[in-house]
């Protein structure tokens, strides 16, 4: 970067910033910080080893990662970002496990609807019988008595008179 200001890399290890720095387009002089975090958990010569033994066209990937990674470290030194991952892999286990059971209380909840449904119906089923039951037992009753009452009506009452039923009706 010649005459302009040097780049965070070199501006925290104090040395002058050359035209082809490695470091100038990925660790800009306004983000100090991003540099140094890589630098305190990988070092400058690593840092600029893996710069150089990539294309440039990934070279801002592996910075974008490379941060990503030293500030997973810096908040969990022993698993970085491991132990991010596996912290949320813990977490989607958990909500799967939360979505599981809530599921099955659905599916228990419309059985147990569908149950309560089929006994309402069993019940009307059973009411419209009774209420038929009754119907056919009046109906019939109902028919029995009004032939018995028509075989009645239809009696031959002279067939009576020439019978005597009573003692004092006997002519001798």
């Amino acid at each position: 970067m010649g005459g302009a200001s040097p780049c965070a890399s070199c501006k925290l290890l104090r040395r002058r910033c050359a035209k082809d720095c490695v470091f100038a387009p990925y660790f800009p002089s306004d983000d100090p910080h991003k540099f140094a975090i890589v630098h305190k958990v990988f070092g400058a010569s690593n840092i600029s080893k893996m710069l150089q033994e990539l294309p440039v066209h990934q070279r801002g990937d592996a910075v974008s990662s490379l941060v990503y990674e030293a500030n997973a470290r810096a908040r969990d030194p022993v698993y970085g970002c491991v132990g991010a991952i596996s912290y949320l892999q813990s977490q989607v286990s958990q909500l799967q496990m939360q979505l599981a059971v809530a599921q099955a209380e659905i599916v228990c909840i419309q059985m147990q609807q569908d149950h309560d449904q089929q006994q309402h119906n069993i019940n009307q089923l059973m009411l419209a019988a009774d209420e038929h039951e009754k119907s056919y037992f009046l109906h019939n009753n109902f028919l029995n008595f009004s032939s018995a009452t028509a075989n009645v009506a239809n009696v031959n009452y002279d067939s009576f008179k020439k019978e005597p039923r009573y003692g004092h009706d006997m002519v001798s």
